[in-house]
């Protein structure tokens, strides 16, 4: 695994790990990183893309959340685990507004993170889901360029 791709590893997992905490109690994803970036000593590199990750989900929570919720079949939201939803949120989040970043690397990364964090099914649902919407943001992005 190449540094820089490690440390985006990191910096996803902390993310995800900041936002599974807020659902659980924290007062806010913002101060949840801070607390899991300071116990790991991690580098500026790490910390910047983390934070911008919890940003983006932060400003546009409701536009992911639906993103998400349109590709459920015949379930909700909010059943889904909440390590589930976190990992989905930051995978979802980093597709639909980090276009510098190529969609096969987040989706492969998010899949990694349910595999270590959530159950064993998970990954293959994490993979499902956000391979549907980068497929659906695609096209979007091609009719809209095609206007």
């Amino acid at each position: 695994m190449s540094q820089t791709r490690g440390k985006r590893r990191r910096a996803r997992e902390a993310a995800f790990q900041a936002l599974y905490q807020t659902e659980h109690g924290q007062d806010s994803a913002g101060k949840a990183l801070g607390q899991i970036l300071a116990g790991r000593a991690a580098g500026p590199e790490v910390s910047e893309y983390a934070r911008a990750l919890i940003d983006i989900v932060a400003d546009h929570e409701e536009e992911i959340d639906a993103a998400i919720e349109c590709l459920l079949d015949h379930w909700e939201f909010g059943r889904l685990a909440s390590v589930d939803r976190a990992i989905l949120r930051v995978g979802a989040g980093e597709l639909l507004y980090r276009p510098d970043v190529p969609a096969e690397v987040i989706i492969n990364e998010a899949i990694e993170i349910a595999k270590k964090y959530s159950t064993e099914r998970s990954g293959d649902f994490v993979n499902g889901i956000l391979d549907r919407l980068r497929r659906v943001s695609t096209k979007r992005a091609a009719a809209e360029g095609g206007e």
